[in-house]
């Protein structure tokens, strides 16, 4: 309960004293876009590291060497915590958005950092509105910035790692439009960390793989046609191979 505390405590602290960096931020952008976005990328990594070390958290990460460093990426990968964001966020090198859902763009000073972070917030109950997030998306790793989406639409409530819900395959046209590498990454672990035991967080072992990329126009026609089940089964695979080592 005691670290839930501190988190929270860290969590408003940060959002309420960084308004003059928002500030800073905001004119940082008007001469270096770029600067500017590596600099939030740089900040809010800070804070989440902090965050995870309050967590007591161990991690082993595979394959962190499969991520294509020349190039913008789709990265995708199951979705069982809320700390899936916060133990991938830490490890991006460069420019990373997050599709978020749309509610969290009305959360003041939290949406002002999200943009920063070029996140994109996708109305699922909008198609006109989806469509053009998705559309954003295309531009955005065309522009050499990288993007991660949790296939599953919302965060996995099932009993086990392995139990993945159906991945929507609306979500890998951000792929299939730019043919960019599709960085798949399996977490095991992570609702150990607070969803399991609610409001309790607990020190837990957790692994993160990241599986080599996927190039869309190198799959058969099959498997690009149903990208998502394609995916899903090869995250299943490797959650399952992982799950020795939590």
């Amino acid at each position: 309960m005691i670290r839930f505390i501190l988190v929270c405590i860290t969590v408003i602290g940060f959002l309420i004293l960084s308004i003059p960096i928002l500030l800073v931020e905001w004119i940082l952008g008007k001469f270096n876009p770029y600067a500017k976005g590596i600099s939030s990328l740089r900040i809010v990594q800070g804070v989440f590291k902090f965050i995870l070390k309050i967590t007591g958290v161990s991690v082993t990460v595979i394959g962190e060497e499969n991520v294509p460093k020349d190039q913008a990426v789709l990265f995708i990968g199951n979705h069982r915590s809320f700390f899936d964001i916060l133990l991938t966020y830490t490890r991006c090198m460069g420019l990373t958005g997050y599709v978020a859902k749309a509610e969290m763009e009305k959360i003041p000073l939290l949406s002002n950092w999200m943009r920063n972070l070029h996140c994109l917030f996708l109305d699922r109950q909008d198609i006109k509105k989806g469509l053009k997030t998705i559309l954003t998306g295309i531009e955005k790793i065309k522009s050499g910035i990288s993007i991660c989406i949790f296939p599953e639409g919302t965060r996995n409530k099932g009993d086990s790692d392995l139990e993945l819900l159906e991945f929507h395959e609306g979500s890998f046209k951000l792929a299939t439009k730019t043919n960019c590498p599709i960085v798949p990454i399996a977490l095991n672990n992570t609702s150990a960390i607070f969803e399991k035991q609610f409001p309790r967080m607990k020190k837990v072992h957790v692994v993160i793989e990241y599986c080599k990329p996927v190039i869309p126009s190198e799959l058969s026609k099959e498997d690009k046609k149903f990208i998502g089940k394609y995916m899903q089964a090869l995250i299943a695979e490797t959650l399952k191979k992982n799950e020795e080592l939590v």
